[in-house]
């Protein structure tokens, strides 16, 4: 019982170190997800839409990076931003920002994936009919982000949830700073290990609310697109 009063007052009362935790993930995940819906979105209509030399190695690139195990990519950020890499005169390494590239280099190449694999089933015909009435270049690309504007929105979620869900690289290039880059995920490993369950337990219960938020947007999108 005493567990479950701490966990509501957790939750419904003005704890600062549990809304500094909840705010720097929604900063970090947006941030993330949006860099990498810029970069992967047209880069996925790009390698879907067109037959090209090196196109077969671009998308099996690709493909392997979904497989990036967080924690490398974590390395391989931490490598870059330290005091000894090629940025570490940005000062950058253990903040938000350093946090928002790796997950970038995680969330870029399932994005582009799953938009070159969506546009990829319709492609051919598209773009004959497109070349029939002239449109060609940027016209065309263009063409593909409204026509598909839908099926995007649900892959940019989609990524939201990755982004927000991830731990390990994190961890590792944010150092789970207090009230600087302390986030959900890593927050509740800590607490977990401290044994404070009930921090842990009410900031696993707002994840799978956020999660459960993101889950019923897609969903909704998804039926009125099959409506229309």
């Amino acid at each position: 019982m005493e567990l479950i009063n701490s966990i509501f007052n957790l939750l419904f009362g003005s704890d600062p170190e549990l809304r500094r935790i909840i705010a720097v993930t929604l900063q970090m995940s947006f941030f993330s997800t949006f860099l990498s819906a810029m970069i992967g979105i047209p880069a996925g209509v790009l390698l879907g839409a067109n037959e090209f030399r090196g196109k077969t190695f671009i998308s099996r690139l690709v493909n392997t990076m979904l497989g990036l195990p967080p924690v490398v990519a974590g390395l391989i950020v931490l490598l870059l931003l330290s005091r000894s890499g090629p940025l570490g005169s940005l000062n950058l390494l253990y903040t938000i920002q350093a946090m928002v590239i790796a997950q970038v280099l995680l969330i870029t190449p399932y994005i582009t994936a799953m938009t070159s694999n969506l546009v990829g089933v319709n492609a051919s015909v598209i773009n004959e009919t497109l070349a029939g009435i002239g449109i060609r270049g940027t016209k065309r690309l263009k063409y593909f982000l409204l026509d598909f504007r839908v099926p995007f929105l649900t892959i940019i979620l989609a990524g939201f949830g990755r982004s927000i869900a991830e731990v390990g690289a994190v961890q590792m290039v944010g150092g789970n700073i207090q009230f600087k880059t302390r986030v959900m995920t890593t927050a509740i490993m800590m607490q977990t290990n401290m044994g404070r369950f009930d921090f842990a337990i009410a900031l696993g219960i707002i994840l799978l609310l956020i999660s459960f938020l993101i889950n019923s947007v897609v969903n909704r999108v998804q039926k009125v697109a099959a409506d229309d």
